[in-house]
């Protein structure tokens, strides 16, 4: 189901149908809200209004809520945007017709409260509701300003959980989103081979987030929404940002590389040795491996979520003294215009809450898991389409074992071992370590294979 192509529009080949995909999403929200029990949906998330209006005003705009769109039963929708955003879009959105509006929301609090924007807001909603015949029938609202809320429920409008509609509405893709998808993905292999190919002791965590930031806008991405660069000791825990860490000989560090190519996203987890790795960081990523590829086989049409959760380790299990301490290491969740949506896959859910998996979903599934020496961890994730049988990855990188990346070294006895100790003192071929002035066998670390972790039940 996955499939990638060139980025430029040509004659001669059928690629992404930006028609087709436009009037699909439209479609298939509007056949929900048909079924469902609301009048209409409100939009302020710019996710859920692009997946309604096929509109966009810049990524600067994502946590400004100053832009919205309406959705009538059995009518075509209505966007009010940010000042001259409106006036583009009546020029080069033709699809919107005349109903591209100019409109403005209290400035995220910045506008006083008596200047009454939220009030203007709620206007221009309740006359829309008032021609169509829907004034008294429920409005979902996805997230929203409470001021706006407070207006629109002062204006004699019941207002009701619209996110729930949206997601659901999302969650099954368009093959014009898989495309899209697996084209996002498609540029993350080629940042994950620049990093591999410069990653090495003295590159700072930062210097591989401009790097990855480079590449992927070189390569057309609309939005590079972070980078997590983590490596040696704050590895573990797992804080979830970047820093400026020099990396060092026989550090561990991982990557979450998350961006936007057309809207669509990735969510995608890979882990380097630098020069070398300890036996404790190859078992932990060992590990990793066993309960992502574990979680991956449990994926398809009819399996429910909580299945698949049953694959991950409990928390108790690394470390942790329950789900929600843990959450989001042991994860799989839904990847599309946002990096997070339906379906969620974690133990911390139980399971007469679980969703059951489709065809057409696209999840990626991550897992984490400490070494045993305390001070570094192991992180994978990978991103799937649930086909008409499983699952197809779609992160291509390589990540079966554990990738050495750096500089190989050269002894007079011939290469470096890949797998050894950070502490040269504590790789001798002999199996003798001095400790106090006292020889003490030891057992040597070498580049033999580990074994697979068996699952622990």
């Amino acid at each position: 189901m996955g499939r990638t192509f060139g980025l430029m529009g040509v004659d001669w080949e059928q690629r992404t149908d930006f028609e087709r995909l436009r009037l699909a999403r439209l479609d298939r929200i509007k056949q929900l809200l048909r079924a469902s029990e609301l009048g209409a949906l409100v939009c302020f998330d710019p996710n859920n209004i692009r997946y309604i209006t096929s509109t966009l005003i810049g990524t600067w705009s994502n946590d400004k809520f100053v832009r919205w769109s309406l959705l009538m039963q059995d009518r075509e929708p209505i966007m009010w945007d940010f000042g001259s955003a409106a006036r583009h879009h009546q020029i080069y959105c033709p699809w919107l017709d005349t109903r591209s509006r100019a409109g403005i929301t209290n400035f995220r609090g910045g506008i006083r409260p008596e200047a009454g924007r939220a009030e203007d807001v709620a206007r221009k909603i309740k006359v829309e509701l008032e021609a169509a015949g829907l004034a008294r029938e429920p409005v979902g609202l996805d997230i929203v300003e409470p001021p706006i809320m407070f207006a629109l429920q002062a204006e004699g409008i019941r207002v009701v959980d619209g996110q729930q509609l949206m997601l659901q509405a999302r969650m099954i893709k368009s093959q014009d989103e898989l495309t899209l998808l697996d084209t996002a993905c498609m540029m993350v292999d080629a940042a994950y081979e620049e990093l591999y190919k410069v990653m090495g002791p003295g590159m700072k965590e930062n210097e591989c987030v401009g790097l990855v930031a480079k590449t992927l806008y070189d390569l057309g991405s609309e939005h590079v929404e972070g980078v997590n660069a983590i490596s040696g000791e704050r590895t573990h825990p797992h804080p979830h940002i970047y820093s400026d860490r020099v990396m060092r000989p026989g550090d561990p560090v991982f990557f979450d590389i998350l961006h936007a190519y057309n809207g669509y996203r990735t969510c995608y987890y890979r882990t380097f040795a630098i020069g070398s790795a300890s036996k404790a960081l190859v078992d932990a990523y060992a590990r990793c491996r066993y309960y992502l590829d574990d979680a991956i086989s449990r994926v398809k049409p009819g399996a429910t979520t909580a299945e698949v959760a049953d694959a991950f380790p409990r928390a108790q299990e690394f470390g942790f003294p329950d789900e929600e301490a843990a959450f989001a290491l042991q994860l799989g969740h839904g990847v599309g215009l946002s990096i997070w949506e339906k379906p969620v896959i974690s133990r911390l859910i139980a399971p007469e809450h679980a969703d059951v998996i489709q065809q057409g979903m696209v999840f990626a599934l991550e897992t984490y898991w400490p070494a045993s020496d305390g001070y570094q961890a192991a992180r994978i994730e990978e991103q799937l389409i649930v086909t008409r049988t499983g699952a197809e990855v779609i992160t291509r990188f390589p990540a079966e074992q554990l990738l050495v990346a750096g500089q190989r070294y050269q002894t007079v006895a011939g290469s470096l071992p890949t797998m050894r100790d950070r502490q040269s003192n504590l790789n001798r071929t002999d199996g003798l370590v001095a400790a106090n002035g006292d020889i003490t066998e030891v057992t040597p670390v070498g580049p033999k294979e580990p074994a697979r972790a068996p699952s622990p039940r």
